[in-house]
């Protein structure tokens, strides 16, 4: 590899050169070097076996890119390469480096890495510590220092929030807590709940049996299940009443025992269902409540359960609250992107500084004009 400065293209030679390797690396139709080139906004010129990189973020790329080709003696998913996008983002090193690259690897020099990833635990090799968790699926961990912190947070406490941006594997990280808890018969069953703020609640005049009325609602949900536990295994525990869903409305006057509740979309309880839902919870059980306090479907009179919990519970012991941000975001690159375009439009708002929005006046000013 040749780099030279930053205002000048960087390149890529893959050594030893393997067409199928490179075939690998490339994706199909070039998709895998198309989202390197827009998560790290730069442009990936390929002549033959030799790559032109140019942007700001060469360097990073043609990091990216030998990196990827060290593995591609089979097909890298697209998933494998969005994800490693998401670790170097975080600051981490890509989790599909060799085990022999990853042990000589030294921090170099002006590596950017979080303060969150430094006060993280780091094994012998200077990789993060992720928790293992007991499912289907093996490659399953905290992808950044957030989800790392949220993971253990989980395991440590018995209620624990989760609050950020859609694609932060806020709901998915918590189902897989919940299903490691069941494979280790840490509890005897699974609640799910959702608060079906679109149905107003009013579940009775929807039609179908119970599950039918509620299934739209708990349906992300549904999907982390057969994703973890296998479509046959999770309709079994489902039959069995080990996995149960349960709407928020319906919560009221139960205790739950032994049991690992997760509440999503937490963003959309009152404050009187947040305090019933947290109120339930029984000897040996957990539970994790999600939601993103910047997606709130309640009417403008009413206060966000979850809002509010972060303010009156921030200091009770044995609770714990994982923020994330646009950084966690494990969806499409544009995600984040479009994540931290709102926030940004939403602080000018604040500030009344955005453009095409007229600063409210009031009607006696109006009146002396």
């Amino acid at each position: 590899m040749k780099t030279q400065t930053p205002t000048q293209p960087s390149y890529f030679f893959p050594e030893p050169l393997d067409n199928t390797r490179l075939a690998h690396l490339c994706g199909p139709l070039d998709e895998n070097l198309r989202q390197i080139s827009a998560a790290l906004d730069v442009t990936i010129f390929r002549r033959g076996e030799k790559f032109i990189v140019s942007g700001t973020n060469a360097e990073r790329a043609v990091e990216l890119l030998e990196r990827f080709y060290a593995v591609a003696n089979k097909v890298v998913p697209i998933e494998e390469v969005q994800l490693a996008l998401v670790e170097q983002r975080a600051g981490l090193k890509p989790s599909f480096e060799p085990p022999a690259a990853a042990a000589e690897a030294k921090k170099e020099p002006g590596e950017v890495v979080s303060e969150e990833a430094e006060e993280l635990e780091r094994d012998e090799s200077g990789e993060l510590v992720s928790p293992m968790l007991k499912t289907r699926r093996s490659d399953l961990r905290g992808r950044t220092p957030h989800q790392i912190q949220y993971l253990k947070a989980v395991l440590e406490h018995d209620i624990s929030f989760g609050i950020g941006p859609a694609g932060t594997g806020k709901t998915y990280l918590a189902v897989a807590c919940a299903v490691d808890a069941l494979e280790r018969d840490a509890v005897k069953r699974i609640i799910l709940t959702r608060p079906a703020v679109e149905a107003g609640e009013r579940l009775g005049f929807l039609p179908g049996d119970f599950a039918q009325k509620v299934d739209p609602y708990l349906r992300p949900l549904y999907d982390a299940l057969y994703d973890l536990l296998g479509f046959d295994r999770t309709q079994k525990l489902f039959e069995k009443q080990v996995i149960e869903i349960a709407p928020l409305a319906f919560m009221r006057g139960r205790t739950l025992n032994h049991a690992f509740v997760i509440l999503d979309e937490a963003q959309n309880t009152t404050v009187e269902q947040m305090k019933m839902f947290l109120t339930r919870i029984g000897f040996g059980s957990k539970a994790v409540v999600t939601g993103d306090v910047t997606q709130v479907d309640l009417h403008k009179t009413q206060r966000s359960g979850l809002v509010d919990a972060m303010h009156v519970l921030k200091d009770v012991r044995g609770i714990a609250f994982s923020q994330f941000s646009s950084a966690d975001v494990v969806r499409h690159p544009l995600v984040g992107r479009i994540v931290d375009a709102y926030e940004k439009s939403a602080s000018m708002q604040e500030l009344g500084a955005l453009p095409g929005v007229a600063k409210p006046v009031a009607r006696n000013a109006r009146k002396k004009a």
